[in-house]
């Protein structure tokens, strides 16, 4: 192990949702004062560092790989040098707790060719794993620009599936982008914060985890399932004495009080099929926010309806701050253009 370090710088690769980059250079820079190699199309290279349990402390980032690139890394080279990959899975198992690595996955152009079999043969014998489509052990072999990537998955699942999630809630917001809208609307600087369409509670969470300034998280819904799903998360997450939900209907104008902060994950098309409610929901929504914000307070929003919400809130007192444009991979393999808009009140 420790001569093929010497001979084979390794990197750790960071992978985000696409349009979080400046939040994540903004979280590995500063946060953690990770040293940046290199950077890719949604993808930051860092110097390698041997405390991986500090690489699960990132909250914007969605995947993290161990890494090494070399031009004479291909299948196979790698076929005949199987001690590259077997030293990068073998850290990578010696770096989570024991038991945690069952599967595996290898992911490669021409994965059907002799070498790339001769590969997982290797990993199945040499580390009794089974080859899985859904794995713990993700191992990558790409070329880009004439250079060779191997790498795998530095944990059993994505730092996006956060340890607090009792289950998959279908069209749940991914953490990343919660804990990103949350940053966007500086939430060091207020106490209080209301989560309108709170879901499966995932903005709160990662509010409460990230912000112990805040002194009163509170949230509400009007679907019952999603509302117990949302109760059972925050147990997990240890916020349940801090974050409170409610059933309401936003069309009830629930009187909660005024805060700080107001966030939603609002309600998408495939929701509320006819545009006509859809923009009835959007505008009863901003009038309730305008009732119940604080003065000097922020609106952080999250939505693929944004051309509603834009025409919409033009008749409001709340002025546009920060936008952030993401490209969402919906479960068909789609992208999906999102955004995440935080806004001020008009003096």
């Amino acid at each position: 192990m420790k001569t093929y370090m010497k001979d084979k710088k390794l990197q750790i690769k960071l992978i985000y949702v696409p349009g979080l980059r400046d939040i994540v250079f903004n979280e590995i820079s500063t946060k953690h004062s990770f040293t940046i190699i290199d950077k890719d199309k949604d993808t930051f290279y860092i110097e390698y560092i041997d405390n991986f349990e500090i690489l699960k402390e990132l909250k914007s980032v969605s995947r993290v790989y161990l890494v090494t690139r070399d031009e004479k890394f291909n299948p196979v080279y790698l076929s005949k040098h199987k001690s590259i990959l077997g030293d990068l899975i073998q850290m990578v198992i010696d770096k989570n707790e024991k038991g945690s690595f069952k599967t595996f996955k290898i992911s490669c152009a021409g994965s059907e060719s002799s070498e790339i079999k001769e590969i997982k043969k290797y990993v199945k014998e040499h580390f009794v794993l089974e080859e899985k489509v859904d794995a713990d052990v993700k191992i990558h072999i790409a070329k880009a620009n004439d250079i060779w990537e191997v790498g795998l998955q530095t944990t059993p699942r994505p730092l996006s599936l956060r340890e607090y999630k009792v289950e998959h809630m279908s069209g749940a917001m991914d953490p990343t982008v919660a804990y990103s809208l949350n940053y966007l609307c500086n939430l060091d600087t207020y106490n209080t914060y209301l989560n309108i369409f709170s879901g499966s509670a995932t903005l709160m969470i990662e509010a409460g985890l990230s912000n112990s300034n805040l002194e009163s998280i509170v949230g509400f819904d009007n679907e019952k399932k999603r509302l117990s799903l949302s109760i059972q998360n925050i147990k997990k997450s240890g916020l349940i004495k801090k974050i409170k939900v409610h059933e309401f209907d936003i069309f009830e104008e629930p009187e909660l009080g005024k805060f700080d902060v107001i966030v939603s994950d609002l309600p998408f098309g495939m929701i509320i099929s006819k545009k006509e409610e859809l923009d009835t929901l959007y505008r009863t929504f901003i009038n309730y926010c305008s009732e119940h914000i604080n003065p000097g307070g922020k609106l952080g929003i999250y939505t693929s309806q944004f051309n509603i919400l834009e025409r919409v809130i033009k008749d409001s007192n709340f002025i546009l701050e920060k936008e952030v444009a993401i490209s969402l991979i919906t479960s068909e393999g789609q992208y999906l253009p999102v955004k995440i808009m935080v806004f001020g009140l008009l003096k």
